[in-house]
């Protein structure tokens, strides 16, 4: 792309980092960025710091908050007997935009990966495992149906089976290699009511 904008060429670099953005839509946001008025970019950079400056992740489930404890987590009116372990706060959104799971949430930062050196110690396994008290009934597997996500939901499995809670994991409604926060909610709604107990 031939721009004689050195600082525009920088600001389509940096947004080319963002999950999900190539060159093109990179490009394409740095024109805008750069045509829109100074308010409306002020309001963006401001919103960006306050995320930056603000934003924690819950002491409980590891989800992002603005609070050390989630609105999730501190609702007295959420199920706190079953907990849903899910990849990342996009997985829960998803679940949570679906409008029927009243449980909590676990969120691990991720699935097992051995050839991306992702094993247990770099998930929030072990705090799960904190997690499950005499009071947790069900622990509900919701980890992507990829290669990673399965192996995931199975080293889970052998974890919490001995301790005698109840392990069920998402019916097949997720397409096997889909991505949970790409699934429309009727499909997750089925998944999430058809679960397998383990």
């Amino acid at each position: 792309m031939i721009n004689s904008s050195e600082n525009l060429q920088r600001l389509i670099k940096e947004l080319e980092n963002l999950p999900g953005v190539g060159r093109k839509s990179a490009g394409r946001l740095a024109y805008h960025i750069a045509n829109a008025p100074k308010e409306k970019i002020e309001s963006l950079v401001n919103a960006i710091n306050i995320v930056r400056d603000n934003i924690k992740k819950c002491k409980i489930c590891f989800c992002l908050s603005d609070d050390d404890i989630c609105n999730i987590c501190s609702n007295e009116n959420r199920n706190k007997k079953q907990i849903m372990v899910v990849e990342n706060e996009r997985d829960m959104i998803a679940y949570e935009n679906v409008g029927e799971y009243k449980g909590v949430y676990h969120i691990l930062g991720g699935a097992l990966s051995p050839l991306l050196g992702i094993g247990p110690n770099e998930l929030k396994i072990k705090e799960l495992m904190a997690r499950l008290s005499a009071d947790v009934e069900e622990v509900i597997l919701a980890t992507n149906s990829s290669v990673e996500g399965e192996t995931t939901a199975t080293y889970l499995m052998k974890l919490i089976k001995p301790l005698n809670i109840k392990v069920s994991r998402i019916a097949s409604g997720v397409p096997v290699g889909g991505d949970i926060e790409n699934v429309d909610e009727v499909t997750l709604l089925r998944a999430l009511n058809g679960r397998l107990v383990l």
